[in-house]
């Protein structure tokens, strides 16, 4: 099942952050994913089975650029590889079509991941080493909505 986040599920997305360090996000990213919960969800979603928070993934919007940003996807380490990662997307990805506004969809995120972004449509657009932390380089990709 895939709802909107609420509050009650911070201290679950936090640990959620920290099984997926450091492979997936640095230590100092965590304070980051905490301010985001806090000041940043425009719409954020979490994946649950059997009442347990097993992926997670949001969307923003910057309507002066058409352009709608998914942000902060995590997928519990025991779930990788399942589809989970793709489900929560692909259900983003059908979310933002809805908005007539949007033509457009980026993803910034890591060399760790990018190839999972490719096949899901996304084309890179550039390259910073160390952006997110040291051995952290920023992939922004983008693609059509």
């Amino acid at each position: 099942m895939i709802r909107l986040y609420n509050h009650s599920d911070k201290s679950e997305l936090i640990n959620l952050i920290r099984l997926n360090t450091p492979n997936y996000f640095h230590p100092s990213e965590e304070k980051d994913f905490i301010h985001y919960l806090d000041n940043e969800i425009e719409d954020y979603f979490v994946l649950e089975e059997k009442g347990k928070i097993i992926g997670t993934g949001g969307i923003n919007y910057f309507p002066e650029k058409k352009l709608a940003r998914l942000s902060w996807d995590m997928v519990h380490p025991n779930y990788h590889g399942k589809g989970i990662g793709s489900e929560i997307t692909k259900f983003r990805i059908d979310h933002i079509r809805k908005n007539t506004a949007i033509n457009a969809i980026e993803v910034r995120t890591s060399q760790l991941v990018f190839k999972y972004y490719q096949k899901m449509g996304f084309e890179l657009e550039k390259i910073e080493k160390d952006y997110w932390a040291k051995g952290f380089d920023l992939y922004q990709m983008r693609r059509g909505s």
